[in-house]
């Protein structure tokens, strides 16, 4: 199948260009390397989600529904991030998993929301989504990837052979082609901004600390989507630890 067209003129531009393409995120305190468009990642993350929700089993369950949305518009309000339209769906799955795509879509799975045990630890996982969304994280590993000509194999537009990134939703994975593993930079660095928004929305960071040990647990019989690229429970928690006790917060 043919290469799709924004990764070959992606990888074009980044042979041509170099470290042109660096820009500084002050958010994150450092460079990164984007030469990928936002706009058209905004165009086909949308594309993926309209996908999804047609292909996909999804709840109807108006209380988790309107939960998910009331944390997560508190949460994108502290983000600074209200001035997009936001969506969530929560997808029927009995893996633990949720993902965002960069255009303001987010998933749920059922199972996830079963885990957490309040609104706090919810908050916890969504502003780890949202942090991703802020540190461009997408654009930057998606720009990274057509940089060094990774060629992404069975693909449908730009979508790549990750299915497995997103393997608990099906084959969601194999659809987005923005859903692309973070490093564990990319998540430790979401985890913190995902902590920033939980205390600026009113909600407590620590619960974060409590959500990732009751993760820590659920990997102990199978190892859930949602953390398989990320760091290891120790680190992830640890440096949790660290950041919450040095902004002084519960």
């Amino acid at each position: 199948m043919k290469r799709p067209v924004l990764i070959t003129l992606a990888a074009a531009v980044a042979l041509s260009t170099g470290a042109a393409g660096c820009a500084y995120n002050d958010t994150l305190g450092r460079n990164q390397f984007l030469i990928v468009d936002d706009s058209a990642l905004i165009q086909q993350a949308d594309a993926a989600w309209a996908e999804a929700l047609r292909t996909q089993r999804t709840s109807n369950d108006a209380a988790s529904l309107a939960r998910i949305k009331r944390v997560g518009d508190r949460i994108v309000a502290a983000a600074g991030l209200s001035g997009q339209r936001w969506e969530y769906s929560l997808f029927v799955s009995d893996a633990p998993n949720a993902f965002v795509l960069p255009s303001g879509k987010i998933g749920v799975t059922t199972s996830l929301l079963a885990l957490v045990r309040n609104d706090d630890q919810l908050a916890a996982v969504l502003g780890h989504e949202v942090g991703h969304v802020v540190a461009r994280h997408a654009a930057e590993r998606y720009s990274t990837s057509a940089a060094t000509s990774v060629v992404l194999s069975g693909v449908q537009g730009v979508a790549g052979d990750y299915g497995q990134a997103a393997g608990a939703i099906g084959g969601l994975g194999a659809q987005l082609g923005v859903l692309l593993p973070f490093s564990r930079r990319d998540e430790l660095e979401a985890d913190r901004l995902g902590v920033d928004y939980m205390h600026a929305a009113g909600f407590r960071p620590s619960e974060s600390i409590a959500l990732w040990r009751l993760m820590q647990q659920q990997r102990q019989g199978s190892t859930p989507e949602f953390a398989s690229t990320h760091p290891s429970d120790s680190t992830r928690i640890a440096q949790l630890e660290q950041y919450i006790a040095s902004r002084g917060w519960s």
